[in-house]
């Protein structure tokens, strides 16, 4: 029998909601679940309303659920707010000595939190680790697992804090199955011999960036993305990384092109606002071809926004930012072990085409956590595309750092290496990298680039295509919204429902030829995505001249969970 449990933590900002909502989705891990789990937070140190979900399931799990099986309120507002989401056999654990207009019954299930921590623990503090042990404890938990991931998390807090935790998670275990032992039927027990690892999207795209090879990244900490720059901060020290945080944005695009231009892979991570200001620079790295790599993190815009919440609204912004025209790739991972072989793939692009790369990501993906299989780093290649050994420019009789060629790369010889005169300049430049002023030379070196874009398109993955017999309606999506869309499709069948989907996780250049194929045949298309104008759409509008049939668009900051896709469908939306 299939076994799934959707589970929420609910609190203020400093209720410890991230914390025992890791630990969940971690536990449940290491029992040898498949694990999608994701936060939604205020931008605020203190007080709003914060909550993290975690899904749990003996299978592969790649999206949100909107229905639970249990809440775990830690204050009187997340019952108010979400108690209609639990299943009708769904429980909701409170402290019941703290929220008292609330009667407790057989399914509201009163535990003295904050009591049992002080008592057990000796600090009320802990009160979130006893609400923690009680929801393992009504679910039939092994402890000790619980206890060992306790201890490992809380490992360097010191050994009083780790065992205060395990004491109040015991307390919470041990009250729950004494006082509500039947009031879930659910019985959950380890699963042999599965192992996976537990990783966020930024998590997973920062290793493939340091599987890939990089050397240097500057950053200027902005959500979504600062988390990248912490943890090639902290790993990356043990493999000889350098991570700088300069002032400002512009610094940081000067930065990673210098290092490129020196002959290291590098990289930024950002979000919408902190592009705007690289733009120019990527302009640079597009003029220079240098080889640079950007991490874009869309969240809701303009402006500030909604700086903790997810968007796709920068897909055209991606693919167009800079002034003048030269070539790029824009890849969008659509999972979280996506992130990292796209992470690697980025980096093999940018130095084989000499030319920046933009990874497109969204709070929702970055953020979220999930269960992914070793990485297997053989499978890891580095590709560093026309760059001349030492040995080899030492053999040149000339060199020309821009040399107009077939492919439009040219051999790329690092400064100060061997005899070449490696000359770089950001206006219009001839074959040496001089100056230049006249109609012709800027015609070849501009066609020169942009014939770059010919060898980009062979080297891009086509999307994801899912055929279903009988089908009447194709679901188009980009990134993040892959887990959601297949899901959805999936319960339709169920319900006696065909529909395919066509998902683009590498966008530019555009893959026209299979979107065409797909699109032209007998069924409806609805092109999902989390923006409000439809960018997905126009763009298959302009690269293959197909319309459309509907479109649903979620732009209020939140991820699509497949409930809301088959909604939206069901209202006739196309």
């Amino acid at each position: 029998m299939e076994l799934e449990l959707n589970m929420m933590v609910g609190g203020e900002a400093g209720q410890g909601v991230q914390s025992v909502g890791f630990i969940l989705a971690k536990t449940f891990a290491r029992a040898g679940y498949g694990i999608f789990a994701d936060q939604d937070y205020e931008s605020r140190i203190r007080g709003g309303h914060n909550f993290y979900r975690v899904r749990a399931k003996d299978d592969e799990v790649g999206a949100i659920s909107e229905h639970l099986d249990m809440l775990i309120a830690l204050n009187r507002e997340s019952i108010t707010l979400h108690q209609k989401e639990l299943k009708s056999t769904g429980v909701a654990i409170f402290d019941e000595e703290k929220i008292k207009d609330i009667s407790p019954n057989e399914r509201l299930l009163g535990v003295p939190l904050e009591r049992l921590a002080q008592e057990k623990a000796g600090n009320k503090l802990m009160t979130n680790t006893v609400a923690l042990g009680a929801a393992l404890g009504l679910v039939k938990f092994d402890f000790d697992l619980l206890a060992s991931v306790l201890r490992e998390y809380f490992t360097g807090s010191g050994y009083d804090i780790a065992e205060g935790n395990v004491r109040a998670a015991r307390a919470g275990f041990d009250y729950a199955q004494e006082n509500f032992g039947d009031n879930m039927e659910f019985d959950v027990k380890p699963i042999a011999g599965v192992k996976r690892m537990l990783l966020s999207g930024n998590e997973a795209l920062a290793l493939g960036a340091m599987a890939a090879g990089c050397k240097f990244m500057a950053g200027y900490p902005m959500t979504p993305s600062t988390p990248i720059m912490e943890y090639i901060a902290d790993k990356g020290r043990l493999f000889n990384i350098v991570v700088v945080q300069p002032e400002d944005e512009i610094s940081v695009i000067n930065m990673v092109i210098g290092a490129a231009y020196a002959g290291v892979r590098a990289m930024t991570a950002t979000s919408g606002g902190g592009f705007c200001l690289m733009v120019e620079g990527l302009s640079l790295a597009g003029m220079t071809e240098t080889p640079i790599v950007v991490v874009l993190g869309q969240r809701p815009g303009p402006a500030i926004g909604l700086p903790t919440r997810t968007e796709q609204g920068e897909l055209e912004f991606a693919i167009h930012a800079g002034h003048g025209e030269f070539p790029r790739a824009v890849l969008a991972p659509a999972t979280i072990e996506d992130a990292f072989h796209i992470a690697v793939k980025a980096f093999n692009l940018a130095e084989k085409y000499q030319t920046p790369v933009i990874i497109l990501t969204d709070e929702h993906l970055v953020s979220s956590y999930g269960t992914v299989a070793k990485f297997d780093l053989e499978q890891v290649k580095i590709e560093r595309g026309q760059l001349l050994s030492e040995e080899e420019v030492d053999t040149l009789t000339e060199y020309k750092r821009y040399l107009i060629t077939e492919s439009g790369v040219s051999p790329r010889a690092l400064p100060l290496r061997g005899k070449a005169l490696v000359v770089t300049d950001s206006d219009e430049h001839d074959e040496e990298g001089h100056i230049i002023e006249d109609a012709e030379t800027r015609r070849q070196m501009m066609s020169k680039r942009l014939r770059k874009m010919n060898g980009l398109r062979g080297e891009l993955e086509q999307p994801r295509v899912h055929h279903t017999p009988g089908a009447q309606m194709t679901l188009v999506g980009w990134g993040s919204t892959y887990g959601a869309i297949t899901e959805a499709v999936a319960i339709l069948q169920k319900e006696g429902v065909a529909a395919n989907v066509l998902h683009l996780n590498e966008l530019w250049p555009f893959p026209e030829g299979t979107v065409s194929s797909v699109l032209n045949g007998n069924t409806k298309s609805i092109v999902i995505e989390n923006n409000a104008t439809g960018q997905l759409a126009r763009l298959i509008r302009a690269e293959t001249g197909i319309k459309v049939n509907g479109t649903i668009n979620k732009f209020d900051g939140r991820p699509f969970s497949p409930e809301y896709i088959i909604k939206e469908l069901r209202k006739g939306v196309f």
